[in-house]
């Protein structure tokens, strides 16, 4: 546990004396050496007025050694991209489990879709939506589905139901992974994701369907992001004309060279 270390690096690095932290977070200076020396143990609201002082997640103060971090993540934290955050904003998952106590999977519907952009974090919200199980998934994770529409994703068809996965950190997403994101300003989009967190913070999305341009988003302006699973869908997936296309003129190919060869055999 970094803490102790990490507040007191911090408020050095920001040129901060004690008393001016003690009197921003109104506790006593001695109170704040206790915390910086290993004495005291801070409670959950001390350590939430810390992440909220310093605009870094409590996972991120707790378990990562600030100082070790090279400049350019340093500066990244200090600019609101906190690349070790779990989720935008640190929160307990809403989320709903059976009589067992077992994880449901929450279907968040076409309908749905509008309200779970203001009411993700809200159990009350979260329990009224419908739920079920997939009993090829593994208990041990969290998942919720979407349903998506548009074309983007072809050849998802519109109005399929995506399970994703819940992504705790999000610098461990690769590249090409596709995801469910949950935006501030575009509500949920479900894209393959090019991960360029330590580069700049933000994430870059494509859509399988060419038609459509990639563009970058912020990850202070991304508040859940789940990890693509599966997909359920009415509609058939239309016939890929250009690779049977492409089978058949590798077929006659062969035959071409096939015939040649017995030509040469004579």
């Amino acid at each position: 546990m970094y803490f102790n270390s990490n507040i007191k690096f911090l408020r050095k690095r920001r040129g901060r004396t004690q008393d001016d932290v003690a009197f921003a977070l109104e506790m006593k200076r001695s109170t704040l050496s206790g915390y910086e020396n290993e004495v005291a143990k801070p409670s959950v609201e001390v350590l939430l007025a810390f992440s909220d002082y310093y605009k870094i997640s409590v996972d991120t103060l707790i378990k990562i050694d600030l100082s070790s971090l090279p400049e350019s993540q340093l500066r990244q934290l200090e600019l609101g991209y906190d690349v070790f955050i779990k989720g935008s904003n640190l929160r307990i998952l809403a989320t709903t489990v059976d009589s067992e106590d077992n994880e449901n999977i929450e279907l968040v519907s076409e309908k749905a879709k509008a309200g779970y952009t203001s009411g993700f974090a809200d159990p009350e919200y979260i329990k009224v939506l419908p739920t079920f199980k997939l009993p090829f998934l593994s208990r041990e994770r969290k998942y919720r589905t979407f349903q998506i529409s548009g074309d983007s994703m072809l050849p998802i068809p519109d109005q399929s139901f995506v399970t994703g996965e819940f992504v705790e950190n999000w610098q461990h997403i690769k590249d090409g992974q596709p995801c469910i994101i949950l935006t501030l300003d575009d509500g949920i989009v479900f894209k393959v994701v090019e991960n360029k967190i330590e580069n700049n913070g933000t994430f870059r999305l494509h859509s399988l369907n060419t038609l459509y341009e990639p563009y970058e988003i912020p990850v202070n302006e991304i508040k859940e992001i789940w990890k693509f699973v599966n997909y359920i869908s009415s509609e058939m997936p239309d016939r890929n004309v250009e690779k049977d296309e492409l089978v058949d003129e590798v077929r006659a190919l062969r035959q071409e060279v096939k015939a040649i060869q017995m030509k040469l055999n004579l």
